[in-house]
């Protein structure tokens, strides 16, 4: 299973105006799109009641897997 996930072949389109990722291509980009909104939403449930943390923690965990979006986007990232 380890291997799909090792493959070269990018998991998401680039934009087709401005700069960065578009939508994803592939099943492990859905995946990865999924995980990562279910882990910001997660930090949210449980840090609702302290905003200054909630906030913190959201801005690196909506940053954190950039580098791996910017990897695995076809053609990468540039303005267009």
């Amino acid at each position: 299973m380890l291997h799909l996930f090792l493959d070269d072949r990018p998991w998401f389109r680039a934009k087709r105006r401005g700069y960065g990722t578009g939508l994803p291509i592939a099943w492990q980009g859905w995946a990865m799109l999924a995980a990562h909104i279910a882990l910001i939403t997660g930090i949210a449930v449980l840090l609702r009641d302290r905003p200054v943390a909630l906030t913190l923690a959201v801005i690196l965990a909506g940053l954190a897997p950039m580098p791996l979006y910017r990897a695995r986007t076809e053609g990468g990232w540039r303005w267009r």
